[in-house]
C-alpha cells in the first residue's frame, strides 16, 4: 500500500530551478532515503513535503489524502511526525516533562495550576520513553543532556502523535560516528514496532545504504535514481555524481 506519494513537485527560485518535477513513492512501513550532492534539491523537496516551503507545481498525498501546501501543524494532526538536523527540544524542562507536554498539545489539553505537564498521561510518557530508551532520563532537565540524547528526544516528541509516517531531516546530523549507526537502529525498530513509514535525508552514506529500504538519488532538482541500496551502490550515473565525474 503506497503511504506517501509525490508527484511533479517543482519549486523555483528565480532563474535556480531547486526541485524540478520531482516524484516518487513510498511503501506503507518502508524507510525510503533522500540523498545528492550539496545543491541537489533534496532539502527543497524534503521541506515542501513536510509543510515549510510551499511548491510551485505539484501534488503530495498522505494516506491518498492530498496534502500539497499544508502547514506542519496540520501534517502533525494528520499523522505525519518530524524530527529537524538540529535537534530542538524544550530544554528547560525534564525529558518526561517535555514529552507530557507534547502529549497535552495532541489532545489539545492546556496547561493549569490544576494540570500539570509532570501528571498528564504518565503511563503513556513512560511506554514512550522506554521505546526510545529515554526512560533512565526521564527525570533530567533536557537542558543537561548530552547530543545524542537529545536526538531521542526529538524522536519521542516525533512518536507523540502516533504518526503513520515520520519525516527525518538528518537524523544522526552532530552526531558522534560510533552513535549514528545506533540510533538509526533505534529508529528503524522503534518504526517496525509501531508499524510506521519513513521518509528521511542524510549525508553518513553508511546510515543511508544499512537501513534504508530504497534511496531516491538527486541532482540538479531531478531524481535521477531510484533503487534498493545495492543497485544504487551500483549504479554508474550516482557513483559519477559523488565522485565529481559527471559530465
Amino acid at each position: 500500500m503506497t503511504l506517501l506519494s509525490v508527484q511533479g513537485l517543482s519549486k523555483n527560485y528565480g532563474v535556480l530551478q531547486a526541485a524540478d518535477a520531482v516524484g516518487f513513492e513510498l511503501a506503507d512501513r518502508e524507510a525510503l532515503a533522500i540523498i545528492g550532492p550539496n545543491g541537489a534539491g533534496k532539502s527543497t523537496c524534503f521541506n515542501m513535503i513536510g509543510g515549510q516551503i510551499q511548491p510551485d507545481a505539484g501534488t503530495v498525498q498522505f494516506n491518498g489524502r492530498d496534502i500539497t501546501g499544508l502547514p506542519a501543524r496540520n501534517l502533525f494532526r494528520a499523522g505525519i511526525g518530524r524530527t529537524f538536523q538540529i535537534a530542538s527540544v524544550f530544554r528547560s524542562m525534564t525529558v518526561g516533562e517535555a514529552v507530557q507536554t507534547a502529549m497535552m498539545s495532541r489532545d489539545r489539553v492546556s496547561l493549569s495550576i490544576f494540570r500539570p505537564a509532570r501528571s498528564y498521561a504518565l503511563d503513556q510518557a513512560h511506554a514512550l520513553l522506554n521505546d526510545v530508551g529515554l526512560m533512565s532520563l526521564a527525570d533530567i532537565p533536557c537542558q543537561q543532556l548530552a547530543y545524542g540524547d537529545l536526538k531521542r528526544v526529538e524522536l519521542a516528541l516525533a512518536l507523540v502523535n502516533r504518526p503513520a509516517l515520520l519525516l527525518m531531516d538528518e537524523p544522526t546530523a552532530g552526531m558522534a560516528a560510533g552513535e549514528r549507526l545506533a540510533m538509526m537502529a533505534l529508529v528503524r525498530e522503534t518504526a517496525r514496532n509501531r508499524g510506521i513509514g519513513i521518509l528521511f535525508t542524510e549525508h553518513d552514506m553508511d546510515v543511508v545504504f544499512g537501513h534504508a529500504d530504497r534511496i531516491v538519488v538527486m541532482n540538479r532538482g531531478k531524481v535521477i535514481a531510484m533503487d534498493t541500496p545495492d543497485r544504487i551502490r551500483a549504479d554508474k550515473t550516482v557513483q559519477a555524481i559523488y565522485l565529481g565525474e559527471e559530465t
